[in-house]
């Protein structure tokens, strides 16, 4: 293996230190167990390469080492060391001599681990992995839990029975076919329905998508959503708790509309007018509705999506941990379900893309609403949607976490967040500069934002970037 200079470069010009790149000054050394921990995260993450010699913050200058003097014998300590085989190379670049460790992806079904801590990267940080990524990264060589069989042994007049095909028609925006015969073979096509042995089988995908009833399909009955009323702000008086009954994709309208009905009313005044509008936009139901039911890890048992609603605030939630760390949410998507979310993207109830997180954000900031809070528990995810506060009334951490989304969203609208735009955020006045000024410092502070340009020395023309920009 041989990498030339030029390749080195065009490492250096990624946007951000991706999956696969890691970058280390270690000019003069670099501590052995530490990089251990790097090569064991980097393959359990898919694999890719450690270079030591150039700084880790852009714009990455080629900086030197004189660590790593026997890459030969490193990479047999290594080996020796890790149990699996990381190449190691020495590069004379223009600008002065890098060290890249080049390391494999873990096989599937298998993580790495250093004397049993199974290691990842979380931003700047070597963590261990959570028993939920253990989980997930396990059974990798297991069937597809939603592929599997909820129902065998039907005749086509039960399949219709069970499953709402007119609604799996309309969604699609597809006239229903003229016989029975032309239902269940495009059911059959999109591999929700299988015909075995003369009868049909419903997959679990196809009953949790479609079923008029998912009580009739015992095993996902508790993967109904369920919402839940309170009084007050906590869970000591529970006005209505509410199992949903539709499968997800039949039963979303629904179950959005049910919610908006809940939630309670504020009182606003805009141009010398009162009116009375919903705690939270419904946008924003919508879109983390839609994520807590594409993206909930169904091997976690005895629990379903919930949406909590309390008088201050709504509270969204789903079995498993997220599989994109949730400081770039904003930025990151990938799908735990992908048949799943690739359908609910055709029926139009999500995107796909990664945006739904961005217009939560970008309606919050509209809406002049407090910074959402997302918070990982125990094998378990939620959302917090606050409802209206005063910038007077945040605490420290609300502003911080107001900042550093406002920060991210500039980024991927490919624009810069500036003192100005985030007063506009919060709805400050011109004279209130310094109040922004301090959350931006206090945000630079948790190394959450940075500057744009490192050499701008003005504080009037200063704009900022995410930490990962």
């Amino acid at each position: 293996m041989s990498t030339t200079p030029e390749q080195i470069n065009l490492w250096r010009s990624a946007i951000s230190e991706d999956q696969r790149l890691e970058f280390k000054e270690a000019k003069t050394q670099f501590d052995f167990r530490t990089l251990c921990k790097y090569c064991v995260a980097l393959a359990n993450e898919g694999g890719g390469r450690l270079l030591f010699g150039i700084a880790d913050q852009p714009p990455r200058l080629v900086v030197g080492t004189s660590a790593v003097n026997d890459p030969v014998g490193m990479a047999e300590k290594l080996f020796q060391t890790l149990g699996f085989r990381v190449d190691v190379e020495a590069v004379n670049h223009p600008d002065g001599r890098v060290v890249i460790f080049h390391i494999p992806s873990r096989p599937r079904g298998t993580a790495y681990h250093l004397e049993g801590t199974y290691f990842m990267r979380a931003g700047e940080e070597l963590v261990p992995m959570s028993e939920d990524q253990l989980r997930r990264i396990f059974a990798e060589g297991e069937p597809d839990w939603l592929e599997e069989y909820s129902r065998t042994g039907l005749d086509a007049a039960q399949v219709v029975e069970l499953l709402d095909t007119q609604g799996f028609f309309d969604l699609l925006k597809l006239p229903y076919p003229v016989d029975q015969s032309g239902v269940l073979d495009r059911l059959q096509q999109e591999r929700l329905v299988d015909l075995v042995a003369g009868s049909y089988s419903i997959r679990r995908l196809g009953a949790l998508l479609l079923a008029k009833k998912l009580p009739d399909f015992p095993d996902l009955a508790r993967k109904a959503p369920r919402v839940v009323v309170y009084t007050g702000a906590s869970k000591l008086d529970t006005k209505l708790d509410q199992p949903g009954t539709k499968g997800y994709a039949v039963g979303f309208r629904e179950l959005v509309g049910f919610v908006m009905s809940q939630l309670p009313q504020n009182e606003v005044i805009e141009n010398a007018l009162r009116r009375e509008v919903k705690l939270v936009p419904e946008i924003a139901i919508r879109e983390l509705a839609a994520n807590a039911l594409i993206h909930q890890d169904f091997r976690v048992t005895g629990a379903s999506v919930m949406i909590e609603i309390y008088t201050d605030r709504v509270e969204i939630s789903n079995p498993g941990e997220p599989i994109v760390p949730v400081d770039r949410f904003i930025d990151g998507y990938q799908s735990r379900n992908e048949r799943l979310a690739d359908l609910m993207r055709r029926f139009a109830i999500c995107e796909e893309k990664g945006s739904g997180v961005d217009k939560v954000i970008q309606v919050i900031e509209t809406h002049q609403l407090p910074a959402p809070d997302f918070r990982v528990g125990f094998k378990r995810f939620s959302a917090v949607l606050l409802a209206p506060r005063a910038f007077e009334d945040m605490d420290r951490n609300d502003r911080i976490r107001a900042c550093y989304q406002h920060c991210c969203l500039c980024y991927v609208l490919h624009r810069k967040m500036t003192n100005q735009s985030l007063r506009e955020r919060f709805k400050l006045a011109e004279n209130k500069a310094e109040s922004a000024s301090r959350v931006i410092r206090e945000t630079v502070e948790a190394r959450l934002i940075r500057l744009a340009d490192a050499a701008q020395t003005s504080l009037r023309y200063r704009s900022y970037v995410p930490f990962w920009g």
